[in-house]
């Protein structure tokens, strides 16, 4: 017999409210829930695939132990012993810095992935830390950082009330948005025209977000920060600035106009192919507009100048008076957010506490490049010990990063790893141990990250739609047992560890003068905690002790987990609001307009204007509606349709090349060759070449089975992971030198 349950959709960054149809415990159909109080039934073709993407017959469903080579079907107790046998001997001979860390992107998808690898990482003391996160947004954590003080200040464009939008680098009609969590992006920027608001996208390539737009300006690849400096040159140079309510937050304004004064649209138009009017018509119809924001994503973080690409971002709003105000850019205040503190100075954000061993790469936010995870892996020094056991977290790296093969041959040479993976991919197919989670709908779902960034203050739980499978062990646990095993305490019972940071938590609380339970027992606090596990009793903490919380009795109408499981469809907490100067965590307690690292980064920039691009082509990537990356290539329902690795032509260069729509193309980087079919298409712009990222399913011993019929081929295998964005660590990704040839 059929029934129904909720469940928080976790396949993209748009958090849709899904209502599942349950036969048993299989999930057999999947539609958007029409009284999510933030998605209001919206649904892509990813959300209604969850069924499939849940029911996946590849997916592992018992750990996997390496023996005699061979990784064989293992019971949990084996899996566990075999990690605590393989990382202690590694920390206490070698040191905590020699195991790494490797967090993909599904960490934030998750409730596991947001409350446990934090844990982890702090018991073990390693500093040998990589993520996605330097693949894709890092950029934008270093600009905030720098700028407001705390690397996740990160404030999003208020799309329901905006009257004038400039996206850059980003198409959301594919990727649903990013940083900026917004169930139906689309029909959002719909809304804006509707209302009489403009749309403009920069882009290289005619999206379908570009086509959508009012305005569409095809830059060339990587030159955003270019053509970002030129329109606040142009705010300067006709006196457009109006910093308004932001005045008395902001310092740095003169400085700021000193250090653009080189950047005129005429000075850039040539190496971004911008005439210079266009250039100065963005930057005073961003002055003139009612309210306005701009939003750069990807494109913009992983080019050579990524992080001042994000910075000049925030400058432009700052500058038009357009943040932390309604119909502009404002900072989301998400549920579980640590209790605001009173407004005032801050710590501020530091760089480069710590280097990357091999080619002394600062740390950015506690991580290092991922593109450097291969040679801190299989090249000695003299600063210290190689990174000799990983544990892998939910992470494809030997796709997603660049240099696949070198990563690929570095991690069969480590002494140990382990994965928690729920697949035996190009990744987790080197460790010594795989430890699969549960399907999704086997898990509670709680966005701790996304709410953050959210278009909307809400928040949602949904409990697990299916009880867990016999002989399935939760996420949460999982990751627990994990930390206990790799850190000296392996048999020491999972519970232990949420319960640890419950009593450090509220121990930490009561002595803030600005929480609400200051001065209070925090035994008696934990006492009053509800939940049916440990992961629900750090949620329910979380939520009481937070900016909307019941302060454990101080506000009785304010949240907590009783009060939400009340509400299954979610609890709408308001549209987002000005709250300047509160979330600023800098020295100053200010805006700082032009931080010293961004100053000392400005001379590169600089010499970009006196560059021209070689005749060459150039490549960049490409975003699809029914994929997210390397892992959902394996359910048949998501690799139709567009979603297909070709190569994008423009038909000048195809015709000039001897290139024919559907032919083998041999693409050729630093890092490697690739040969893909080409699709001549004029959406990209001419000199431009696009490939889709998180393909390449074509290596032995993985169990990816329809993946392996449709491979694709590795984008990232171009690149040979030299090329950085130096503040923030970001791998450039777009706008790189490649050469074509036509293959007979």
């Amino acid at each position: 017999m059929s029934r129904t349950a909720l469940r928080i959709c976790p396949l993209c960054e748009a958090t849709c409210g899904l209502t599942l149809t349950i036969d048993g415990s299989r999930v057999t159909g999947a539609r958007g829930d029409r009284e999510d109080v933030f998605s209001k039934g919206f649904i892509c073709p990813k959300g209604a695939s969850f069924g499939a993407v849940d029911g996946d017959p590849d997916r592992l469903r018992a750990p996997l132990v390496r023996r005699d080579g061979v990784l064989r079907e293992a019971t949990w107790e084996e899996a566990f012993d075999a990690v605590a046998a393989g990382i202690r001997p590694v920390v206490e001979r070698y040191g905590p810095h020699a195991v790494g860390m490797v967090l993909g992107n599904p960490n934030v998808h998750t409730v596991a992935g947001a409350l446990y690898p934090p844990v982890l990482l702090a018991a073990l003391g390693t500093r040998s830390l990589f993520t996605a996160s330097t693949l894709d947004q890092m950029p934008k954590h270093v600009s905030s950082g720098l700028l407001y003080g705390d690397a996740n200040a990160i404030p999003v464009p208020d799309l329901d009330r905006t009257d004038h939008l400039i996206l850059i680098g980003a198409n959301p009609l594919e990727s649903n948005g990013s940083l900026c969590t917004a169930p139906d992006f689309p029909g959002k920027l719909k809304a804006l025209k509707a209302r009489g608001g403009t749309l403009t996208v920069v882009d290289p390539r005619r999206t379908r977000t570009a086509a959508l737009a009012d305005r569409h300006v095809a830059i060339r690849p990587g030159t955003d920060a270019l053509l970002l400096a030129a329109m606040t040159h142009v705010l300067f140079e006709e006196g457009l600035t109006d910093l308004a309510h932001l005045a008395p937050h902001v310092q740095g304004v003169e400085e700021l106009r000193e250090a653009v004064k080189d950047f005129t649209p005429e000075a850039v138009s040539a190496a971004c192919d911008v005439d210079a009017a266009v250039i100065r018509t963005l930057a005073r119809d961003l002055a003139a507009a009612p309210t306005a924001a701009v939003y750069g994503r990807i494109g913009t973080c992983t080019v050579p100048h990524g992080t001042l690409a994000s910075w000049l971002v925030d400058v432009l709003t700052v500058l038009t008076g357009n943040l932390d105000r309604p119909g502009g850019a404002l900072f989301p205040q998400a549920a579980t957010d640590r209790t605001p503190r009173p407004a005032g100075p801050g710590r501020g954000f530091a760089l480069g506490r710590w280097h990357s061993r091999v080619s002394e790469h600062p740390e950015a936010k506690g991580e290092l490049p991922i593109s450097a995870l291969a040679e801190e892996i299989d090249t000695a020094t003299e600063q210290g010990e190689p990174i000799r056991a990983l544990i892998s977290v939910a992470a494809n790296p030997v796709l997603s990063a660049p240099d696949g093969d070198r990563l690929d041959k570095a991690l069969a040479s480590l002494d140990f790893m382990v994965s928690v993976d729920p697949y035996l991919n190009e990744t987790s197919r080197h460790a010594d141990v795989v430890l699969p989670p549960p399907p999704p709908a086997q898990s509670p779902h709680h966005d701790f990250a996304f709410n953050t960034l959210a278009v909307r203050n809400q928040v949602r739980y949904t409990r697990p739609a299916v009880p867990l499978e016999p002989g399935r062990m939760a996420e949460t646990e999982i990751l627990a047992r994990l930390t206990l095993a790799a850190t000296g305490m392996h048999g020491t019972d999972p519970a232990a560890v949420d319960e640890m940071v419950i009593g450090q938590t509220l121990a930490k609380a009561v002595k803030e003068p600005h929480s609400p339970v200051h001065g209070r027992d925090p035994r008696e606090l934990a006492g009053q905690l509800t939940g049916e596990t440990g992961p629900e009793r750090r949620l329910d903490m979380m939520l009481r002790l937070g900016p909307y919380g019941d302060g454990f009795g101080v506000r009785p109408d304010g949240l907590s987990l009783e009060k939400l499981l009340a509400h299954p469809h979610g609890i709408d907490l308001g549209p987002l609001r000005p709250r300047l100067p509160q979330p600023l965590k800098t020295v100053s307690g200010k805006v700082e307009l032009l931080p010293r690292p961004i100053a000392d980064d400005l001379p590169r920039l600089r010499a970009a204007l006196r560059e021209r691009p070689a005749a060459g082509l150039v490549l960049v990537g490409r975003r699809h509606l029914r994929s997210n990356n390397s892992w959902m290539h394996n359910v048949p329902a998501l690799t139709g349709g567009s979603n297909r690795c070709t190569l994008h032509i423009h038909p000048e260069d195809a015709e000039r090349l001897g290139v024919t729509h559907g032919a083998s193309v041999r693409v050729k980087g630093a890092g490697g060759e690739v040969t893909a079919p080409a699709e001549v298409t004029d959406a990209v712009r001419p000199g431009v070449v696009s490939l889709p990222h998180g393909w390449g399913h074509d290596r032995p011993g993985t169990r990816l089975a329809h993946a392996a019929t449709v491979p694709g081929v590795n984008v990232n295998q171009l690149l040979d992971g030299s090329m950085l964005d130096p503040l923030s660590g970001n791998a450039v990704l777009n706008g790189v030198p490649v050469e074509l040839t036509a293959t007979p």
